[in-house]
């Protein structure tokens, strides 16, 4: 309700359940059929799957710690972004999708080639390694070009800065589905994170199949953060913040993490937005500024106790 009713143009809130059945005048239905609930959904949709990434990415590579962007989600989007900026002249939000959506997954997959390259098998420190690499490389590559054309990138910065301004449903739902389809395998993973978090060779023993939970956690990763960093640009503490608190509070079953993260990131999301939307009024602070100033001292007291630090 306050993503539907705060903004630059403030409605009460009878005024938009008023328009959301049918009436309203024009100028209300615009406001909130046009800009404010594509907005609010894409919200919801961003923030249920940077919680579920972040969640899987913190239990798979058993670090608290952890984010999506630490396999080069973000990094592989943006560069994605970038080369169809500077080589295509693609300027509208909707074309930057699907590249996004491309380009982290290819990254993503170098990062678990490279990972499982050499001796021994694509553990989660290897993975973590190779994603950190890479995602700088292609962060820097992405700043040079981004720095080589100014004007080019202005609709980049945009997105960069993470924001859901403009993302009509024209954009959100042709991957709408692939999202919904990423968490309902994201909780069919959680058992087998169970049993991963005893150790691989306890896992072996319960009759799981470790490498198909690494597989399937790096598939739902990537299809998650990096669709979600498509639509929005990267949004970021989410990820990292929000499965702590849930660790935190409920316990450490992922099962539950997985589904309190689900429900909790999209809340985070948009009351970040909302903020944003009146700290410098008429102006606004992209979602993905608000969230880093949000997220930092939240996860500072958390870090500072004892058990918040540890994912048992």
């Amino acid at each position: 309700m306050l993503s539907l009713t705060v903004g630059s143009n403030p409605l009460p809130p009878g005024v938009v359940l008023e328009v959301l059945r049918g009436g309203g005048s024009p100028e209300a239905q615009y406001v909130v059929n046009t800009l404010r609930v594509p907005r609010t959904v894409t919200g919801v949709v961003v923030g249920a799957a940077l919680g579920a990434a972040g969640a899987l990415i913190q239990a798979f590579t058993r670090n608290p710690l952890a984010d999506p962007g630490i396999l080069g989600v973000n990094a592989g989007a943006a560069f994605a972004v970038a080369i169809g900026v500077a080589f295509f002249g693609l300027r509208d939000i909707s074309s930057f999708v699907w590249l996004a959506f491309l380009g982290a997954l290819a990254v993503t997959i170098a990062v678990y080639l490279i990972g499982s390259s050499g001796r021994g098998t694509a553990d989660p420190i290897r993975l973590t390694l190779a994603g950190v690499a890479l995602g700088a490389v292609f962060a820097g590559m992405t700043t040079g070009m981004t720095l080589s054309n100014p004007d080019a990138f202005d609709q980049m910065r945009s997105w960069n800065a993470g924001s859901l301004l403009g993302r009509g449903f024209e954009v959100l739902g042709p991957v709408v589905p692939f999202i919904a389809v990423a968490l309902v395998g994201a909780l069919l993973l959680a058992p087998g994170l169970n049993a991963l978090a005893l150790g691989e060779d306890v896992a072996r023993s319960q009759g799981a199949n470790v490498a198909g939970i690494r597989v399937g956690v790096i598939a739902a990763v990537t299809v998650l953060a990096g669709t979600a960093t498509a639509l929005a640009g990267p949004i970021s503490f989410i990820g990292l913040m929000v499965p702590h608190v849930a660790r935190w509070v409920f316990g450490v079953d992922q099962r539950v993490i997985l589904s309190v993260s689900v429900i909790l990131a999209p809340v985070v999301v948009l009351l970040s937005d909302v903020l944003g939307r009146v700290l410098i009024a008429p102006a606004e602070v992209p979602v993905g500024i608000v969230t880093a100033f949000v997220g930092a001292p939240v996860l500072i007291a958390l870090a500072r106790r004892r058990r918040a630090s540890t994912l048992s």
